[in-house]
């Protein structure tokens, strides 16, 4: 008998970089505060710096005569790639992985004798997987009141071996390749093909890959350039906030509806608060724009080559205030002029764009390679849900139960975007009068299955699922006004509400199909007299028909809504409130499927639950998809929610599809959707 088999699916390349990024700058990112340290005393204090101090900056003798030590020196060549190593080394294997990545880190320092970053990044995480490979060799088999000798002595030995492996074997090829990656630089420099990056960088950072770059690669080397000149023009490759800004000024002056309306607040969002990523949906949904992006970019790379300009250390978040901060006394013109040519460019090549190309920012948003959700008007969890980052990213449904008390936002770095979400939905949530659930941020590399929902953007999702698969996932749009965050404070009512049903919404992402849309039926409570129906009720033989006589969107949801009246489980204007809510957001949900339903204002239109199914073999135009099967949705109270749950087990399954094609008989519909009766 043959066994079948399920294929893995395969991660994209991107995510793979993101992953590999995300880890590298997750050793910098929450260390950035030392490196905005080291960069004010290295700015005021060294010998050049704006109040020279020869005790603090390290330059000139003491009264022994004695050369000055200072603190710019020290921080740089020990504090810095000692926190990067503990940090690297903890994130693979908690405080015990991170002191022995810093022993060894310890070793390639000493070897080296220039500030080890890379290094440091090399021999954190390796310390912490070793010493956790060795740990398993005699877990369960030390005696009791041993362990911490044991466990000492072990991290000690190891510890010094990785230190001697860091002197004799990292340190030379690492001060290797940081000779051959300066080099290179240099020969962009003096050659002047620098700008060039640009071309790179500019899309990389759309496709969050922002911070692998500035962090995993840029600021590395930035560092290494910034202790020998003084400062470094690395720093801005990729942290300008120009680029975006002009992009954004294009749309407040150019764009329509509602990007035009959000564009003056990300734009604010942006260039004061430094979260690059807030600009990313706008040139996503005009992916023409990545022109303005890279020609901005070339332009503030250049402007600070010619002038021979740079910062002193990363500006971390990318704001105009972190980059005037760490700008050295003799490039604050260069930076300025950085800044404004890069977004003057970057507006004209945007504005150009915007308006010779005609197309509606709306509609672009909310069809930008079905990734990015609509901006407009309310949606259903569920709609959302199965339209954006439903559409083949997630493995299952996540089914809530019982009360939401943890909320997490998470994305590439765990700051930026990620702490604005959290902070505009944590105030929604409190305006609900639900003040006790906790709304909180991280990076997706540090999240684990311990949150009720977890909120990413939509390109990230993926990356959050594999480890909080047990949480309703929530892919947002737009980081500032995103309809999703009112359909997480539903959620929260819902489940938070006293009297509330224990099993909540299917709020997970499946393959391409979910869970029901909460908003298409009253909530328990609600004063609607409608009556429950016993499950093998909800859907019937006589509201199944396998060859429908629609051709149109339109005439397909009329046929589907008549089936439902005819069962008497609503009234006319339930129908009429399925095209209201088609009108506002497809409900097209991949696998050939579209699941009309009414708006939250319909609730009263419906008189018991019911579901009807139509099959058109041929197939029907829905918005440009093409949709084989009709499934009309009716549900009071929460019984919507099992309904569209077990509807989307089976519109997961190709198989269970393909057999839904071939079905001659209603019988067979009626087997295939038979957990939606059990």
């Amino acid at each position: 008998m043959a066994t079948e088999t399920v294929a893995k699916p395969r991660t994209s390349l991107r995510v793979g970089v993101q992953k590999f990024g995300t880890f590298l700058s997750g050793m910098i990112m929450p260390n950035i505060g030392a490196f905005i340290a080291w960069g004010l005393i290295t700015a005021l204090f060294i010998e050049k710096g704006w109040i020279p101090v020869p005790a603090l900056g390290g330059f000139g003798a003491n009264a022994e005569g004695a050369p000055n030590v200072g603190l710019v020196g020290p921080m740089i060549t020990y504090l810095l790639p000692l926190l990067i190593a503990y940090t690297g080394g903890r994130m693979v294997y908690d405080v015990r992985g991170g002191v022995v990545g810093a022993i060894g880190t310890m070793g390639v320092i000493v070897g080296a004798g220039i500030p080890m970053f890379i290094g440091a990044m090399i021999m954190g995480p390796l310390g912490g997987w070793t010493m956790k490979k060795i740990d398993l060799l005699w877990e369960g088999k030390i005696r009791p009141g041993f362990e911490m000798l044991v466990n000492n002595f072990s991290a000690g030995i190891w510890g010094a071996l990785l230190a001697m492996l860091g002197f004799y074997g990292i340190s030379p090829l690492v001060q290797a390749f940081s000779t051959g990656a300066g080099n290179v630089v240099q020969f962009l420099v003096n050659n002047g093909l620098l700008p060039l990056t640009s071309i790179f960088i500019e899309p990389a950072k759309v496709l969050f890959l922002n911070n692998a770059i500035n962090h995993g690669v840029l600021t590395p080397l930035g560092i290494q350039q910034s202790l020998e000149q003084g400062k470094s023009i690395l720093f801005l490759l990729e942290a300008n906030p120009g680029p975006g800004l002009g992009i954004l000024l294009a749309y407040m002056f150019f764009g329509k509806g509602l990007a035009k309306g959000s564009a003056s607040g990300a734009a604010i969002i942006h260039f004061l608060g430094g979260i690059h990523e807030i600009y990313f949906p706008y040139v996503l949904m005009r992916p023409l724009l990545i022109l303005a992006a890279i020609a901005g970019g070339m332009t503030g790379i250049a402007t600070l080559a010619v002038t021979g300009s740079g910062l002193v250390a990363p500006a971390a978040p990318g704001s105009i205030i972190a980059v005037l901060a760490q700008t050295s006394r003799d490039s604050y013109v260069g930076v300025i002029l950085a800044v404004v040519l890069a977004a003057t460019v970057s507006f004209l090549v945007a504005s150009v764009i915007l308006k010779t190309t005609k197309h509606s920012d709306e509609v672009d948003l909310n069809d930008a390679t079905s990734k990015m959700e609509a901006m407009k008007g309310k949606k259903s969890s569920v709609s959302s849900v199965l339209t954006g980052a439903g559409a083949g990213r997630g493995v299952g449904t996540a089914v809530l139960a019982g009360p939401i008390r943890n909320i997490v936002f998470a994305c590439d770095a765990g700051m930026g975007s990620s702490a604005m979400g959290a902070s505009v939905l944590r105030n929604k949530i409190k305006a609900a009068g639900f003040p006790d659930v906790k709304v909180t941020n991280a990076a997706i590399a540090n999240l684990s299955d311990t949150y009720d929902v977890v909120i990413t953007h939509q390109d990230l999702t993926e990356r959050a699922k594999p480890v909080t698969s047990s949480a309703a996932h929530f892919s947002v749009d737009n980081f500032m006004n995103s309809p999703r965050y009112d359909e997480i404070v539903e959620l929260v009512r819902e489940h938070n509400t006293e009297g509330a049903p224990d099993a909540g919404a299917a709020a997970g992402h499946g393959a391409h199909v979910a869970a029901a849309p909460v908003d298409a039926a009253p909530s328990a409570g609600s004063g609607t007299q409608a009556a429950a129906v016993a499950p093998s009720d909800i859907l019937v033989a006589d509201s199944v028909i396998l060859n429908g006589t629609a051709t149109t969107r339109d005439a397909a949801i009329d046929e589907a809504g008549r089936l439902l009246l005819a069962r008497g489980a609503v009234d006319e204007g339930y129908i009429t409130a399925m095209h209201e809510r088609e009108e506002s957001v497809s409900t097209y949900m991949g696998s050939y499927l579209a699941i009309p339903h009414g708006t939250n204002a319909a609730k009263d239109h419906i008189l018991k639950s019911a579901v009807s199914v139509i099959r058109y073999p041929e197939g029907i135009d829905w918005n440009g998809k093409q949709v084989k099967f009709v499934v009309g949705v009716a549900g009071i109270n929460n019984e919507h929610l099992h309904i569209l749950s077990s509807i989307a087990k089976v519109f997961t399954d190709k198989a269970q599809v393909a057999e839904l094609e071939a079905a001659t008989s209603v019988d067979e519909v009626l087997a295939l959707f038979g957990k939606v009766n059990a």
